[in-house]
């Protein structure tokens, strides 16, 4: 899906930027009436999983967050999403020509919703004990480079409705120890405070996986990301990041993450499932998404998502 022109790479100075700070952003990808249109149309279309790549039964039992994974793989408007080259452009600058798309979450907070958890991930083993992603070179044990996240606010995302926060240049030490488990306990959600912040993990407690148990986040350094609806940020998975709590009464913030990861990278290991937030699903109609270049390794299992729905740029018209 490689495009002729590359008007939407990251400059020179963008790309020190990113560097340097672990993020670059806010970055518009879509106006606001174009975002409103595509949101209005993935809202009603979510609510039917017919085709989607987990089973109804196992995805949604015990599960929060697990439910809301890969959906760009049976809904077009997300998969034009995660292929639209304003995104993929940018991050093939960062990640170079090859660049697969392995996973998409919905990240929702609701009004009284807690905050996100201070949290970095590489292999994204912390929940299973299972590396999820592997660098060349890289184990479980060894601090590799996680993946790049692109983070798009499908609403507008404030301080009082619960956006992002991070701590730029802190992908360069990673504060957490993967090989560790977290126990999943649903009912910790929203119950705890951390630091006079309410703050989980949707059920976890990150704090279990800090190398140094008395170490805390230095939020002095951190910020939040406001972000207009139709805006992303593109960070490394291993950078900081958390988010505020929602304090508004009736502001739903709605952010989706959609991760690339060069195709030398080994995705999913050694395993046929995934388990994490109290749930399990199969991955075997699970497949990377190539967004950028082409596949030089075979590393992965390949989806050729063939589109047939409305355009994004048809539905504001």
């Amino acid at each position: 899906m490689q495009t002729d022109t590359e008007q939407w790479r990251l400059s020179d100075e963008e790309l020190a930027f990113f560097n340097e700070n672990g993020y670059i952003g806010p970055v518009t990808i879509y106006t606001p009436a174009e975002m409103d249109a595509m949101w209005r149309r993935v809202r009603r279309d979510v609510l039917d999983r017919s085709h989607a790549a987990y089973p109804v039964d196992e995805a949604l039992s015990g599960a929060t967050n697990i439910a809301n994974y890969d959906r760009h793989l049976d809904i077009d408007l997300l998969t034009q999403h995660v292929c639209n080259s304003k995104i993929t452009q940018r991050v093939a600058s960062i990640l170079g020509p090859n660049v697969l798309c392995w996973r998409t979450e919905f990240f929702p907070k609701y009004p009284g919703d807690e905050g996100t958890d201070w949290h970095q991930a590489d292999t994204f083993a912390n929940a299973s004990g299972k590396p999820q992603i592997l660098w060349p070179g890289e184990t479980a044990d060894a601090f590799g480079a996680g993946t790049l996240t692109v983070w798009t606010a499908f609403t507008d995302s404030t301080r009082e409705n619960g956006c992002l926060q991070i701590i730029p240049g802190s992908q360069h030490t990673m504060n957490y120890d993967e090989t560790k488990r977290m126990a999943y306990d649903q009912s910790q959600i929203n119950s705890k405070l951390k630091d006079g912040v309410p703050r989980g993990f949707f059920g976890y407690d990150y704090r279990q996986l800090q190398i140094d148990p008395n170490w805390k986040p230095a939020e002095e350094d951190a910020f939040a990301l406001v972000m207009q609806r139709g805006q992303c940020v593109i960070f490394w998975s291993t950078l900081m990041h958390a988010s505020l709590p929602n304090t508004s009464t009736k502001s739903h913030r709605m952010g989706f993450a959609t991760r690339y990861v060069p195709t030398q990278v080994k995705i999913y290991p050694d395993t046929d499932r995934v388990e994490e937030y109290g749930g399990s699903i199969p991955l075997d109609k699970w497949g990377a998404v190539l967004v950028h270049g082409e596949d030089d390794t075979g590393h992965n299992k390949i989806l050729d998502r063939t589109l047939r729905g409305t355009p994004i740029a048809e539905l504001t018209r």
